[in-house]
């Protein structure tokens, strides 16, 4: 991949939910350890505890990471990104969401409840190529 990458990943972990089978899930479908992740508890809305999982993952282990996104979702999503670029992207961060569910299941889905974000970082200083680069690292899927 010719361009520099960095990923941030949040996901909610809710009380009833076991942050141990989400952790082994990132582990066996995206190769991501534990301590990959932070931890942060806080507290939702009817004072229920919430934790908040965060990762930032850089140089090879981000392009590592993307490639695996991308040999996992299912070749019409990656299409639709690309076509959604624009509207994914802020301040060069590309925005998408995996369905959790999903990926405890052993599979990636594009989804908008229930998900797990991920935010694509990759500096472009000229607003007009944000879709040019974006579809570049989208099409070493394909």
């Amino acid at each position: 991949m010719a361009h520099k990458i960095e990923i941030t990943i949040d996901v909610i972990v809710h009380a009833t939910e076991d942050i141990l089978k989400i952790y082994q899930s990132f582990d066996d479908v995206l190769n991501l350890k534990e301590n990959d992740f932070t931890l942060e508890e806080v507290e939702g809305h009817y004072e229920n505890p919430i934790i908040i999982l965060k990762a930032k993952i850089v140089k090879m282990q981000a392009q590592d990471l993307m490639n695996k996104i991308l040999e996992l979702l299912p070749v019409e999503q990656i299409k639709e990104l690309i076509e959604e670029i624009e509207e994914r992207t802020v301040d060069s961060r590309f925005h998408m969401r995996l369905d959790k569910q999903e990926l405890i299941k052993g599979n990636l889905a594009v989804r908008e409840k229930d998900t797990i974000k991920i935010k694509i970082h990759s500096p472009i200083y000229n607003k007009k190529e944000i879709v040019k680069i974006f579809t570049e690292i989208f099409q070493i899927a394909n």
